[in-house]
């Protein structure tokens, strides 16, 4: 759980009921918002729970989570959901925004029955975390949830779904289905959720969005949480949400202040030897963004190769290995853990010292998402981005995203783990190694031996 720093200063705009607004305009459609500020906003400090209306139960649970002062979201975000407002919250990853919506969920809907909120959150992963942090909470105030995600018994939880839990925590493609089979009762729901929206709409999950918001009643609270706010956020903010309140500690599309982010520019085939460099230079635990299931996959095979324990991410591994992949990067099994942008939607690791971006991201906001795995809440990381020529256009494009230009690091090629890995890629192409065992394929004479997949072992870090 995220607990954090002191929150800065809260300020409320004029023209509004309880929290003052202004017109403002969302993705060409004009869209009435209140505005509660970014990091330089004046006004009163909210330094501690107590301040933010929530109830001695709910000031209990937080001490008990030991949480010391309220994140800059939570601060912000807290008071307005308290009161039944939408909200539409700008933050990045590991700020707190979890807790930011499960508190005043767990304070509006403790001791009363039926189903009457519903979370949307874009991966299974995502999902059992927020099914964490609802429990911490709500449990002893009596608010049960289900949990629906792909890749479970559906028969079972549609059977948790008759018992009218208090919440529902759900991928949009499971709860469609859920709903075609009419086991799904929303006509109490008060509140709804949807927690990292730009990755569900990046993700394709517009057409599942549409038809879960038909089944659900037009007056009710909605509560967007999005780490950049794109046009598409936009456009769905402003169709579907009432007066939000927009809340935003980082300006939507800046990562996190504390991340140290560098920008390393190199050949194609000197990332493996960055990259090696880079990991003998600490101890810090990284996290590995390739662009494909294939890369993944190589650049895991170059890490144990180097004697790293490590693991990988990626949609042809089966749900049982990213979980254990997942477990043993957390738990310290691994130091290292690579990862495609997708299956790693969820990943909550609290002490990624290092994300390292060796392929950059196929969208310019996923560069955001990627590099919140690090600096998390009070942490400091390191975010290091491999760019080769042809990544020209889309470092601009996120360095557009970002308002801001990524500082440019040095390649280390005089470093020693640079030079060996370098060496041992040369000799690796001069000389392929022995044939491979036939085995059965005839070859007509004078064919190409074909290379010898070799194992190596190493000292395990």
């Amino acid at each position: 759980m995220e607990g954090g720093g002191l929150a800065p200063g809260v300020r409320a705009d004029e023209d509004s009921e309880s929290w003052p607004g202004r017109l403002g305009r969302v993705g060409g459609r004009k869209a009435r918002w209140s505005y509660l500020g970014g990091r330089d906003t004046p006004g009163r400090v909210t330094d501690t729970f107590a301040q933010l209306g929530l109830s001695p139960e709910a000031l209990d649970a937080v001490r008990r989570a030991r949480f010391s002062r309220p994140t800059p979201i939570q601060a912000k975000a807290i008071p307005p959901a308290l009161e039944g407002r939408d909200v539409i919250g700008c933050a990045a990853t590991g700020t707190g925004k979890t807790a930011a919506y499960v508190l005043p969920l767990v304070e509006r809907l403790a001791g009363q029955e039926g189903t009457l909120g519903l979370v949307l959150a874009p991966t299974r992963e995502l999902v059992q975390q927020i099914s964490e942090t609802v429990r911490f909470f709500g449990e002893s105030r009596g608010v049960s949830h289900a949990v629906v995600i792909g890749g479970e018994d559906m028969g079972a939880q549609a059977g948790a779904l008759e018992r009218r839990p208090t919440l529902v925590l759900a991928t949009p493609g499971r709860l469609v289905d859920l709903l075609k089979s009419g086991l799904v009762d929303f006509t109490r729901l008060r509140t709804l959720v949807l927690d990292e929206a730009d990755r569900m709409l990046d993700m394709g999950f517009q057409e599942q969005l549409e038809r879960i918001l038909a089944a659900l009643p037009r007056r009710r609270q909605t509560l967007l949480f999005s780490a950049t706010l794109s046009p598409d956020v936009s456009d769905f903010a402003a169709a579907e949400l009432h007066r939000p309140v927009r809340v935003e500690v980082t300006r939507s599309g800046t990562p996190a202040e504390r991340a140290e982010q560098r920008l390393y520019v190199v050949k194609p085939e000197e990332k493996s030897a960055l990259l090696l460099a880079l990991l003998a230079r600490d101890e810090a635990t990284a996290l590995v963004f390739a662009g494909t299931k294939e890369r993944a996959d190589k650049v895991h095979k170059a890490l144990q190769r180097a004697g790293y324990r490590c693991g990988v991410l990626h949609a042809d591994r089966t749900q049982n290995q990213r979980n254990q992949a997942m477990q043993a990067f957390r738990d310290g099994t691994y130091r290292c853990l690579v990862a495609t942008d997708i299956a790693a939607r969820g990943l909550d690791v609290e002490d990624v010292g290092h994300v390292i971006n060796y392929d950059l991201p196929h969208e310019p906001e996923d560069y955001v998402h990627r590099i919140g795995r690090t600096a998390r809440a009070s942490a400091s990381g390191v975010a290091s981005t491999f760019v080769t020529a042809k990544d020209r256009q889309m470092t601009e494009k996120i360095e557009r995203v970002m308002r801001a230009n990524i500082p440019r690091a040095e390649v280390p090629r005089e470093d020693p783990v640079f030079q060996a890995e370098m060496a041992r890629r040369e000799a690796a192409q001069r000389d392929p190694g022995p044939p491979q065992k036939d085995q059965g394929v005839k070859k007509t004479e004078g064919q190409a031996p074909g290379r010898h997949a070799r194992t190596h072992k190493r000292n395990v870090r």
